[in-house]
């Protein structure tokens, strides 16, 4: 029997990174036997060459590929659209700049392959960073419980149709990962083996907005959709864990904290919702 695979990418004025992201994707290997794939690019208000780059990048044989060109921009826009046409009874979500490793499409497959809702992601690994400032963040973050235990699901996530079928279009909020994940219970999410890289902001000031967005992400989930709380799980540090990661790392554990106290001041405020920083 086959299982077909749709992959949502989302992509705003992404030229730099679609061809890595989509060459990644193609270098996909060790598919289920009876997995067929499809790969849906959702150019959303591009001014650059997102959607004709797309088109170069050739697919494996059997793979099929479209590119979607939607004259507004915005990711939830996007994802709805690309919802609309998707057929497979796999969706996956993959941002254009994350770089999936070889077994991870295979993988989320396979975990996803039976009839009761369900959600997946591989294990993140951050890209390496130029700047010295995110390198030192980047370090400590990628300790934190929430990063590497669970599902946290940033750049990439992906569910059965069933439980895509748990709620309608998708919102209009900032966070679409956190929104998914919690869609879910802890006992429907899986974490398969496979990894898959995710680029973090360049620059103290862009750690900071986009971190403020974050937040401010969580903040509306609880304010609209209270109810997907009970989905959420405890990976707070307690005060002797984060004194232990922060004598193994010093340097990491002060600019964290830093970018920490820093989200709370007004400085480095950004008037859009979607702070990217780059």
């Amino acid at each position: 029997m086959t299982q077909l695979v749709s992959v949502l990418i989302p992509a705003h004025n992404e030229a730099a990174y679609i061809a890595d992201c989509l060459g990644a994707l193609f270098a996909s290997t060790a598919l289920p036997v009876g997995i067929s794939v499809e790969v849906l690019v959702l150019a959303n208000g591009c001014s650059d060459e997102t959607a004709q780059i797309a088109r170069s990048v050739l697919p494996p044989d059997g793979w099929h590929v479209e590119v979607l060109e939607l004259p507004e921009g915005g990711k939830l826009g996007a994802l709805n659209a690309g919802d609309k046409i998707a057929t497979g009874s796999v969706l996956v979500y993959l941002d254009a700049d994350v770089l999936v490793s070889p077994a991870l499409l295979g993988q989320l497959a396979a975990a996803l392959s039976g009839h009761a809702p369900r959600y997946a992601s591989g294990m993140p690994r951050i890209s390496p960073a130029k700047s010295s400032v995110t390198k030192a963040y980047a370090r400590f973050w990628a300790q934190l419980p929430f990063v590497c235990k669970g599902v946290p699901g940033f750049g990439v996530f992906s569910m059965n149709r069933v439980g895509r079928e748990r709620w309608q279009e998708w919102p209009d909020i900032i966070s679409d990962d956190t929104f998914a994940r919690l869609s879910f219970a802890p006992s429907e999410r899986t974490s398969v083996p496979a990894t898959y890289h995710w680029p973090m902001v360049e620059g103290f000031s862009n750690l900071v907005r986009v971190r403020r967005r974050q937040n401010a992400g969580v903040d509306e989930i609880a304010a609209r959709f209270p109810h997907l709380l009970s989905n959420d799980e405890d990976r707070s540090l307690a005060p002797g864990e984060l004194w232990r990661l922060g004598l193994r790392d010093p340097l990491g554990f002060a600019t964290y904290a830093l970018v920490s106290l820093t989200v709370k001041t007004p400085l480095f405020k950004s008037r859009s919702r979607w702070a990217r920083g780059r």
